[in-house]
């Protein structure tokens, strides 16, 4: 099997959500240490000016958002599974859930705290990727009202695990978790303290479940080169994709589109339209440096623009 490739940094809070998915499932994989700022210059030939983290590549297929990584993840490597039968869309919807508004304000919490101690050049290249000021003094200044509605948003998690069962949707962790562990992760890594730390210190089962999730590891990482990942993908030949011919969009095989996230790091990324399902949109595109990569999107929060 060809291997999984994580384009990732250390303290990129998605990257933990997926680090913790090959944990889980002890799965092998390929990491590949990128910059946490622009520029990026051995991972946008790759991605076609995707810039978010993480990026996973298998090939020279290139998977963009932890959606889609996720669902990859689990086609490559099934078992223990983190979608549990029957219950796979509330995994989804709880993992959409908690990336769009847990993590949001999670981020208002340590931004808040550390926004000051943290190089200009960062501050900078966040504040174009996300549309938004990451002035020092207005992030302090929004650090309460984000670490209230990171509680109470929480509590609805603490709650869920009030009747005793140790993960979310049962006796085994799943995708919700590992959704649920990045924003809980970046707090406590980022401004420490444990279970005494905001607003840990009134959550005492999320504290607990977020032990038995960093009990579960990251899987069984070999560290690769950009140059190596470069290399794999230029001699790699994509997987065959499908456009669904009847999908409500109306898009078809062949049209060149463009593909752009809808939150932050609004670049969009344009390429011939080879693989369109309910789930993911695929579009090939090539490079000097990497060769013909097929770059794959997940529909919920893209938009698909025709050229």
């Amino acid at each position: 099997m060809t291997d999984m490739i994580l384009h990732h940094y250390p303290n990129s809070p998605f990257s933990e959500k997926v680090r913790i998915a090959f944990g889980v499932k002890q799965a092998a994989w390929k990491s590949v240490v990128i910059p946490n700022i622009l520029p990026k210059p051995d991972l946008m030939p790759l991605t076609g000016g995707y810039r978010k983290t993480p990026v996973m590549q298998v090939g020279a297929d290139i998977y963009c958002d932890t959606q889609l990584i996720m669902l990859e993840i689990e086609k490559r490597a099934p078992t223990p599974p983190l979608l549990p039968k029957g219950k796979e869309g509330v995994a989804r919807a709880l993992a959409m859930w908690i990336d769009r508004n847990i993590f949001w304000a999670a981020v208002g919490v340590v931004m808040g705290a550390l926004g000051d101690k943290l190089p200009e050049a960062f501050l900078k290249d966040r504040s174009a990727f996300s549309g938004r000021s990451f002035d020092p003094a207005a992030l302090k200044a929004a650090a309460p009202t984000a670490l209230q509605q990171t509680y109470a948003q929480l509590v609805i998690a603490e709650q869920m695990l009030a009747d005793g069962r140790p993960y979310l949707l049962g006796d085994e962790p799943c995708l919700a978790d590992c959704a649920l562990y990045n924003p809980v992760w970046f707090i406590k890594e980022r401004l420490g303290g444990g279970k005494t730390v905001p607003p840990f210190d009134r959550l005492p089962l999320i504290t607990g479940w977020s032990e038995r999730m960093k009990a579960a590891g990251s899987g069984k990482p070999t560290e690769i080169s950009a140059a190596e990942a470069i290399a794999i993908a230029k001699e790699a030949t994509p997987e065959a994709t499908s456009v669904d011919a009847s999908d409500p969009s109306g898009l078809k095989a062949g049209q060149t589109i463009g593909v752009t996230p809808d939150d932050t790091g609004k670049v969009p990324v344009s390429g011939v339209l080879v693989g369109l399902t309910n789930d993911r949109v695929s579009i090939k595109r090539h490079d000097d440096k990497v060769g013909d990569v097929v770059v794959h999107f997940p529909r919920a929060g893209f938009i698909l623009t025709p050229a």
